[in-house]
């Protein structure tokens, strides 16, 4: 008896840790929902959108929209949808949002969904049975053969960012992710659509198909190539949508090409310099130039020239000394010879009356 209370003790202990450890993942790998306050309603009128399970702090887009159902989600895309009456809100802290919205008629035929999906981050979205009262009803279109992809890995951007991307080339990547046909038919030359959103505007979407064939249950990985426009930088989200749905999203952050800023830099400060250079050189080529003998009014002198000029620069020419100067007073012309400061080297006289430098009123003599 022992032993089998022993054993059955031991069973309970090692069954409630894994039980609980079982029940954390389970609510942690909740998905985000919505409910609706009315399964139905006419153009005019609103429905109560609330939802749970989503991350705090998110921004969501609401829309209705028409030829879809949460199995298959919104066929067409965004384009199915009312996007014109369609609602933002954000989730509180603990995930959960409530808001109104206005009911429109969707471009496209019931039955209809209210989508509710992330703007910006991680995707997630979540689809509520609704109908649109006096709108048209079809049946959903057929799908084509059994194959159906899905995505088994994390997607990521191979490559790296050049010399010419700094100097504002197109940045260029390679989305590469692995995928898996979940179907029942071999999915062959499948055509995706890969969408390129800037900030939180909407995505530009362009169609690239991958050459091969998956069958079912095997998987394969893709590579294609994404190219942004020449000079792009800031926050870039890369979506890759198939069969009318968004299956991944990578977001990329795009330096900004310095080498052009460098470039403009350089540009205003080199092109001004050179036409500087330029038009003095052109005005010392037009500015007409004057002659040696007739000086301008104001061009200076020149030392030499200035020496050439003085009347007093020739040995004859030069002025007299001033007397006072050299230590000899001066004395009048009439009284020669009785100057007491006078040596017997050194005398002192007036000039002949008949030298050769004696003027008169009538000229020389």
């Amino acid at each position: 008896m022992r032993a089998v209370a022993l054993g059955a003790a031991l069973a309970l202990a090692l069954v409630q840790p894994a039980g609980a450890a079982a029940a954390v993942p389970a609510s942690a790998a909740a998905k985000p929902g919505v409910t609706l306050s009315r399964s139905e309603a006419g153009t005019g009128g609103s429905v109560t959108v609330t939802g749970s399970g989503w991350r705090p702090g998110t921004l969501l887009m609401m829309l209705i929209c028409g030829q879809s159902v949460p199995s298959r989600g919104v066929i067409g895309g965004t384009n199915s949808c009312a996007n014109s009456d369609g609602r933002a809100v954000t989730t509180d802290a603990k995930g959960g949002f409530s808001r109104k919205l206005p009911v429109a008629e969707p471009p496209r035929p019931c039955p209809c969904v209210v989508h509710v999906a992330t703007v910006t981050g991680e995707k997630a979205e979540a689809d509520a049975v609704f109908m649109v009262a006096g709108h048209a009803v079809e049946p959903l279109p057929k799908q084509e053969g059994g194959g159906r992809i899905a995505v088994l890995t994390d997607t990521r951007l191979d490559g790296s960012s050049g010399l010419l991307t700094w100097f504002g080339s197109p940045p260029s990547r390679t989305l590469v992710l692995t995928v898996g046909n979940v179907g029942t038919a071999p999915v062959k030359n499948p055509v995706f659509q890969v969408g390129t959103a800037h900030g939180v505007f909407a995505p530009q979407w362009e169609e690239q198909e991958w050459r091969g064939t998956i069958a079912p249950g095997r998987k394969a990985q893709i590579r294609i190539p994404v190219e942004l426009s020449a000079g792009a930088h800031g926050d870039y989200t890369i979506s890759l949508r198939h069969d009318g749905k968004v299956i991944a999203e990578q977001p990329w952050g795009v330096g900004r090409p310095w080498g052009v800023t460098l470039f403009w830099i350089l540009l205003c400060v080199v092109v001004p310099a050179a036409l500087f250079r330029v038009g003095m050189a052109v005005v010392d080529r037009v500015r007409p130039r004057r002659s040696t003998g007739r000086p301008g009014r104001h061009r200076g002198l020149r030392p030499a020239e200035l020496t050439l000029r003085l009347p007093w620069a020739h040995p004859g020419l030069r002025p007299p000394e001033d007397p006072a100067a050299s230590g000899v007073p001066a004395l009048p012309w009439f009284t020669p010879g009785n100057d007491p400061g006078t040596g017997a080297n050194r005398q002192l006289s007036a000039p002949h009356e008949n030298g050769p430098t004696t003027q008169t009123r009538k000229g020389h003599t």
